[in-house]
Order: structure tokens, then C-alpha cells, then sequence
């Protein structure tokens, strides 16, 4: 432990006389430099070897005390000036020998002290002794020494004219001291006459005249660059010109940093942007530093050698003020250095981002005028890109620099592709100096001007535009530039919305579609289902496409369909889905429009589906509908005949099928009302208000029509609600709808059976009368009961039942009632469970479906708990 310590105060004692005793002068050889370092180490070991006074003990208060009585005779500034650092010298908690630190100080205070006195010839008495190792009175000769060894860095005193070759003591001489240090010695040159003579610490003056080039990263004699980011100093040079040349290496490292960044080539258009400002940036600099040479030459011009350093402040120019000249410039080089750093990695609009933030963010003045004057070189690419977007509509930027970036997986299938998937709004890349809604305008004015383009084919008008309104675009202009986007949404906008209203009849086709596949034009529909009837009752493998398309053209010709315009007739046709086994032709009907590009950007392949779907309800709905009518017509025209006749014995089975036939009746009309007239109608109302906003898009339009579509599939029970399938449950409903129909019919069938068997005996009875016989024999009962009679083919009637027997007869009645009364009941409870879930909705409308069809409370609404569901 002790070595170690007497290691490290050998170091310490080392490195303060490396600091103190000044370095070898040119007038001065090498082992008089020795023979000085040896002297002041045998001085100061003396001082370390001393034995302390009997007066002082290891009490830092006591030598505090020592210090401030001195002090006293100075005047009470020096005393309140010693208590400050006194006090700072406290709360070091590194310093342990505290007492010795001021001890070994104010040891160093008398010898000076005697110093004075020395050369003065006394002070009143009031010098202290000042003992050496020995405690001997040091001798006046030794003084010179002393101070020159302990004498500011680069500041020696001149030694006195009778104690330069005093000798050393014998105690001072006898003691082994290091070798004073050769990394201090400075470079060395070969004269003439072969001897070698050390260099001299340069000049303030020499300095000055190297400091140009060193500003502009260039080697010179005396501050040569010896690796890219180092700038070697001469070791010799005192420290305050240290600290000045450490101030001015700043901005030469930097220049020469930025200026390797300048000569690069990486990055985007924004990214040379950025490299432009900086290199005019640069250039300003390199002004600068021009003015600060030609004053650095007319000052060196104007010194007199015989002042030395004094002559630099007489002619104006000395380091101290080349730093106080250069401050500004090293502020700008400092922020130009830590934009480049920062902006490794980024580009485009992030590099734009990153700048303005220093702008925006910083409460330095001269950071907001620096950056924002760099924004306005930096902003080019980007505004020049903009200005292609919003004028021609086109993307020109090759470096994906842009907000705005085309999607290399886009295949161009329709309109519906160019305008959805061709281009894609990257919010990563969004520059700070534009907000989210300028960049989803300046998103879709480009995009719009595209799609005129290609889309809509009307190129010419797109390049009259451009021509007419484009105008050059800067950063710092915010007024215009709003005025710029503004400008352009509104006339693409307009030109948008009249090329496909006027041009492509966007109106006229979604006015169509309601018409034809949602069912809206009504003489159509039921001329089209009378021509179709018979032939999609039968199987749908036996149905023909120039059948049905000969039937729709029926349809058209004997409706008002037909004064639609061609445009629009054309593109309706008729055709049958996928087949599936046991499926008749009113499966697989189904009608079709057909909707051409640029119409398809709105009427998207999701939108056809989801017409298709509609329709396919509807026409299910449409044909249960006509089914019971057809059956509830037959009933009205036979009860005035048919029915009449067998009321005694069939009275009570058709006034029970007369009710639940119209319950069925009263559902399907009012679904048909409510998704007709509450869903569809005010569907097309709300579309038709959000198409005709005057500041209406493309987007506005595509959002409406998918709106409008989806409010009709689920307000219309084919979306569902909260975990409700409505579709099934009405489905559901049709097919026992059907089937109550098909039950009716054998009802009829039957009643028509009774009457022809009642009429056929009433005539044989009044023939056999007439003829003056019984009325009736056995043989004609069994011959009635087996009638050999046929039905003619194109009776609408339909078949008559065969009555072989009474126990037939009886049990095929009580089939037909048991069927209807299965039947009804079914009915009703399915009904129930609907309105139910009807019931419980959030959408009023489909509430009040539920309150139309049970108006009169017939009904007992059943809300199934939905966990038990499946």
C-alpha cells in the first residue's frame, strides 16, 4: 500500500512540474533545460520531505485559520475571495488531504512573498522564513529559480542578473531526481553546421497566418491535419492558445465532415437537396473565412517584429478575435453537422420532417432562421413532385420520396382497380410542414386527375388544365399554396362528377338497377313472371337461355320498360345460376346488368354480389307473393260456384284456408312494403342527397352506393343483426308458404271433385226421373264413385282427385285437413320466433316491421335465448 502511494505521489509531482516548469526556449540548450527540471523536483520534493512545523497539525480549520490571519493585512476582498473557494474546497469529496492542500499553498504564498522582498528590499519585517529540507533559510539566490519553475505556463520570469549561475546546494545536488520528460521537447532541426537545435513554439503571429487554411480543413506548417478527423496541435504552445486553437479546430473539423458529405452521392432527389443547401451553406462559410484572411494579412502586414505579441492587438487581429468572429459560423456548421448525423437512413418527407422539427421545435432564433432558410433549398424535389401530382396527375419520383407511392402488386383489372389499389397514401412519409387532411386532399386531386386520365379517357382535358392552372410551388408561401389545393380539389372535383353524371349516366344506371334487379318497376316484374311461370315450374336442367331472353323481351315490349333508352336495355339479360340437383326454374332464374368501365369504380364486383343477392330475395318474396294470389283468385271465382255447392260438407275447411291463406298474404305484402318502400326507397333517397352534395367526390360517391347497398342488406333481414340469421328464418317462411299453396290447390282439387261427382248424379237423377225409373241404382253409384271422365289438358283447374270409395274418400279429406292444420301452425310459430327477434333490434325500422305485421296482436312474439340457438 505505501509503494503504491509513493507511486502515485511520484506521478502526481511529475505531471504538476510538467505543467509548471516551462518548456526549452530557443536561446536555451538542452542541458540547461535539465539542470531548471532538476531544480524545481529537488525543490518540490524538499517540500514534500519537509517535516511539518510544530505549529501545524493535521486540522485543515487550523490551516484555514493560518491562511485568513495572513490574509487579513490584504484587505477584506482577498479574505471574503479565499472563504468562497475555501468552501468549494470542502465539498470535493475526492480531495482527502484537505490540510495539506492549503498548508502546502500558503507555503508557497510566503516563498513568493520573499520573493517581493528579496527584490524590493523588505517588507517591514513581515516576511516569513521559508525553510527548505534541512530548515535552513533558503539562500536569495535560490529565489530566481523558484519562481521560474513555478511560474504560469508559456509566462516564466526573466531570472536576475546575479542568480543565474548560482549554485545548487549539496542537499539539493545529492538527491537522485527523473529525468525531466523529452514528450514536452519539441521537434528538433538540422542547421547548416550539422547541430541540432530545438524548435520554438510557433508565434501567435505564425498561428494566424495558418489559421485560413486550417478553417478550410487544409494542413499547414503549424496545425497539420494528421488523420481525417484530427487536428494535431503544437504541444509547446501555452494553454490559453491551446484553448483558443481547440475553439478554431471546431469548424475546420466540421467543414471538412460537411464538405465529405457534399461530394457524396447517396440518397433521393431531397436527400442532393439537402446536399445543395449544405454546399452553399458552405460556401458562405468559405466567404468568411476569405474577409478573415485578408484581415489576418493586412494585420501581419502591419506588425512590428520588435513588439511581438503586442503588436497583434495594435493591428487588430489576434486568435481570441478570430474566435468571437467565427462563433456564428461554428453555430451554423455545429447544426448542419447534427442534421447530417440525424439524417442517416432517412429520406423524402422523413428528411423534410426531420429539418422542420429544429424549425419548429427550437427556441433558438438562430436555429429557426437557419433551418428554415435550409427548407427552402431542401422543399424543391418535394414541392416539384407536387405540383406534377395536382396539375398532370402523374407521380414523378424515382426514389420513393414521396407521401404518395404507386402499388407494385397492381394489376389493371377495371376502373375499380386504378382507383382503389393503383396508388397508395404512405403516412410514414407525410412531411411535418403539411397536415393529415392536405395530404388525403393532395392524395385524391391526384389520384382524380389520374383516373380522368386513364379512366375516363379525357387526357386532352387533363393537359389544357395543367396548362392553365399549374403554377410554381415554395416552401414559406403557406398562403399559396393553400390557395393552390384548394383551387385544384375544387375543378377536379367538378370535372369528376360531371364526366360520370353527363358522360357515363352514372344516374341513369344506378336508376336502373333499382328498377330492374331490385324490383322497382312493378308492370315489368308481373309481366315477366306470367310469361315465365310455366316454364320455370318445371325442372331446371330443361331450361333455355333463348327462352328466357325471348321472355324478357316480352316483358320489356308490353311494359313501360320499353322506353328506357337503348343504352340501358342493352345491358339487362337474363340468365339461370349454377344448377344443382332438384332444383326447378325459379332457383336458378335470375336477371342481370351489366355495368362498363369507368362505371365499375362505383358498381364494384361487391356491389354487383350484393345486387344479386337483393334480387334473388326479392325474386323469391315475388314469386310466393304471385303464387298466392293466383291460388287466392281461384278461390274468390270458385266460392261463387264450385264451393258453393260442397259448403255443406267442405264450409269449415275453407273458411279455415280462406284465414290462414290471407295471413300468408298479409306477411308477403307487408315484407315486400317494408323492403321496397322503408328499406329501398329511402335507401335511394339518402343516395341520391349524398351524390348531389356540391362538394361531392369520387370517394363520396363510391362511400354512398356502398352505404346504400349495405342499409339495404341489412335493414332488408339479409345481413342479420346481432347474431340473427333472418335470411334463413324468412326462407323458411317461403318454403312453408309454398307448401300451404300446394295444400290449398289439393283442397280445391278436391272440392272440384265433390262438385263434378254431385252434378254428374244430379243429371242421371233427372234423366232416370224423366224416363219414369228410380232416380239412381247401385251399378250408377259405383260407376260415380269410379268416374271414367277426363280432364281436359288445358283446364286451369287442377287435377281432380280420384274417389274410389267412401273410407277413401274420407281418409284423403282428412290428409288435406290434418296437412293445413300442420301447416298453419308451423306457420305461426316461425312467425313468432321473427317477430321476436324483430323485437330486440336497434334499428327502428325493423322494430316496427315487427309492430306492422302483428298490428292486431294475433301473434305472441318469442324471444329465443340466444345461447340455445344452434
Amino acid at each position: 500500500m505505501a509503494s503504491t502511494r509513493e507511486e502515485r505521489v511520484e506521478n502526481a509531482l511529475q505531471q504538476l512540474l510538467e505543467r509548471l516548469v516551462p518548456a526549452q526556449s530557443q536561446e536555451e540548450d538542452e542541458a540547461t533545460a535539465d539542470q531548471r527540471w532538476d531544480e524545481a523536483n529537488e525543490l518540490a520534493r524538499g517540500h514534500i520531505d519537509a517535516a511539518p512545523e510544530a505549529g501545524i497539525v493535521d486540522d485543515v480549520n487550523q490551516a484555514a485559520d493560518l491562511i485568513k490571519r495572513r490574509l487579513l493585512l490584504r484587505g477584506p476582498e482577498q479574505r471574503a475571495k479565499f472563504e468562497g473557494l475555501y468552501s468549494r474546497l470542502l465539498a470535493q469529496p475526492v480531495l482527502g488531504q484537505k490540510w495539506a492542500i492549503l498548508y502546502f499553498l500558503m507555503r508557497v504564498a510566503e516563498g513568493r512573498e520573499k520573493e517581493h522582498a528579496n527584490g524590493n528590499g523588505g517588507v517591514d519585517g513581515q516576511v516569513v522564513e521559508y525553510d527548505i529540507v534541512d530548515g535552513a533559510a533558503e539562500d536569495e539566490d535560490e529565489a530566481p529559480v523558484y519562481n521560474e519553475a513555478f511560474a504560469r505556463n508559456g509566462l516564466p520570469r526573466m531570472p536576475s542578473a546575479h542568480g543565474a549561475d548560482s549554485a545548487r546546494s549539496p542537499a539539493l545536488r545529492d538527491r537522485a531526481t527523473p529525468a525531466r520528460p523529452r514528450s514536452q521537447q519539441p521537434a528538433r532541426e538540422t542547421p547548416v553546421d550539422g547541430k541540432m537545435e530545438e524548435k520554438a513554439p510557433p508565434t501567435e503571429s505564425a498561428l494566424l497566418r495558418d489559421l485560413p487554411f486550417t478553417l478550410q480543413g487544409l494542413s499547414s506548417t503549424n496545425l497539420p491535419f494528421s488523420v481525417k478527423k484530427s487536428l494535431e496541435l503544437p504541444p509547446t504552445l501555452p494553454v490559453p492558445l491551446i484553448s483558443l486553437l481547440h475553439t478554431l479546430a471546431e469548424p475546420s473539423l466540421l467543414y471538412r465532415s460537411l464538405a465529405e458529405f457534399v461530394d457524396s452521392s447517396e440518397g433521393g432527389l431531397v436527400g442532393q437537396s439537402l446536399r445543395s443547401a449544405i454546399g452553399l451553406e458552405l460556401r458562405s462559410y468559405l466567404g468568411l473565412v476569405a474577409t478573415l484572411e485578408g484581415q489576418i494579412r493586412r494585420a501581419l502586414a502591419q506588425l512590428d517584429e520588435s513588439l511581438r505579441q503586442a503588436g497583434l492587438g495594435k493591428a487588430g487581429v489576434t486568435l481570441k478575435r478570430c474566435v468571437v468572429w467565427t462563433r456564428e459560423a461554428t453555430l451554423g456548421l455545429r447544426l448542419m453537422s447534427l442534421i447530417v448525423d440525424s439524417s442517416r437512413g432517412k429520406k423524402g418527407g422523413e428528411l423534410i420532417s426531420l429539418i422542420h422539427n429544429f424549425s419548429s421545435s427550437h427556441g433558438d432564433p438562430f436555429v429557426h432562421t437557419f433551418t428554415e432558410r435550409l427548407l427552402t433549398h431542401i422543399t424543391r424535389p418535394f414541392y416539384s413532385m407536387l405540383r406534377a401530382w395536382i396539375y398532370d396527375g402523374e407521380l414523378e419520383d424515382p426514389y420513393a420520396e414521396f407521401f404518395i407511392s404507386e402499388n407494385p402488386d397492381h394489376e389493371d383489372s377495371g376502373a375499380t382497380s386504378v382507383w382503389e389499389h393503383k396508388y397508395r397514401l404512405q403516412h410514414s412519409m407525410i412531411p411535418t410542414i403539411i397536415t393529415g387532411d392536405f395530404a388525403n386532399k393532395v392524395f385524391l386531386i391526384g389520384k382524380s386527375l389520374n383516373f380522368i386520365r386513364y379512366g375516363c379517357s379525357d387526357g386532352a382535358w387533363v393537359e389544357s388544365y395543367s396548362k392553365s392552372a399549374s403554377r410554381e410551388l415554395r416552401h414559406g408561401d403557406t398562403a399559396l399554396l393553400a390557395t393552390s389545393i384548394d383551387e385544384a380539389y375544387r375543378t377536379v372535383m367538378a370535372r369528376l362528377i360531371h364526366l360520370m353524371e353527363d358522360k357515363f349516366a352514372l344516374f341513369s344506371h344506378l336508376h336502373a338497377l333499382k328498377k330492374y334487379l331490385l324490383l322497382g318497376q312493378g308492370d315489368f316484374i308481373a309481366l315477366l313472371m306470367e310469361s315465365l311461370a310455366s316454364n320455370l315450374d318445371r325442372p331446371a336442367n330443361s331450361q333455355y337461355r333463348h327462352t328466357l331472353t325471348a321472355q324478357l323481351e316480352h316483358a320489356i315490349r308490353n311494359s313501360n320498360a320499353q322506353y328506357d333508352s337503348a343504352d340501358v336495355l342493352r345491358r339487362l339479360d337474363a340468365r339461370m345460376l349454377e344448377l344443382s340437383h332438384g332444383e326447378i326454374g325459379w332457383d336458378v332464374f335470375t336477371l342481370e346488368y351489366r355495368v362498363d368501365s369507368p362505371l365499375d369504380v362505383i358498381v364494384t364486383p361487391w356491389a354487383s354480389k350484393q345486387y344479386l343477392k337483393v334480387f334473388n330475395f326479392l325474386w323469391r318474396v315475388k314469386r310466393v307473393e304471385f303464387a298466392l294470389s293466383t291460388t287466392w283468385r281461384r278461390l274468390q271465382t270458385g266460392a261463387r260456384g264450385v264451393l258453393a255447392a260442397v259448403v255443406d260438407k267442405l264450409g269449415p275447411d275453407w273458411k279455415s284456408a280462406r284465414g290462414g291463406l290471407a295471413e300468408m298474404i298479409h306477411f308477403v305484402d307487408q315484407l315486400q312494403y317494408y323492403i321496397l318502400f322503408e328499406v329501398i326507397e329511402a335507401g335511394w333517397s339518402a343516395l341520391q342527397t349524398a351524390m348531389k352534395k356540391p362538394d361531392a367526390t369520387l370517394d363520396t360517391l363510391i362511400g354512398a352506393h356502398t352505404a346504400y347497398l349495405r342499409s339495404i342488406t341489412r335493414k332488408g333481414l339479409l345481413g342479420g343483426g346481432a347474431n340473427v340469421d333472418f335470411t334463413a328464418q324468412l326462407h323458411e317462411l317461403l318454403k312453408l308458404m309454398l307448401a300451404y299453396k300446394d295444400a290449398v290447390d289439393g283442397l280445391y282439387s278436391y272440392s272440384v271433385a265433390e262438385f263434378t261427382r254431385r252434378q254428374d248424379m244430379a243429371a242421371r237423377i233427372e234423366t232416370r226421373t224423366r224416363a219414369g225409373r228410380w232416380g239412381i241404382t247401385e251399378v250408377d253409384e259405383d260407376s260415380i264413385h269410379s268416374p271414367t271422365q277426363r280432364r281436359d289438358v288445358d283446364t286451369p283447374l287442377p287435377p281432380l282427385i280420384p274417389l274410389r270409395s267412401d273410407g277413401d274418400e274420407r281418409s284423403m279429406l282428412e290428409q288435406l285437413r290434418q296437412r293445413l292444420k300442420s301447416l298453419e301452425v308451423e306457420f305461426r310459430g316461425k312467425v313468432n320466433i321473427l317477430l321476436g327477434d324483430l323485437a330486440y333490434q336497434p334499428d327502428v325500422d325493423m322494430r316496427f316491421l315487427g309492430v306492422v305485421m302483428n298490428f292486431n296482436g294475433v301473434y305472441e312474439p318469442v324471444r329465443r335465448r340466444r345461447g340455445k340457438r344452434e
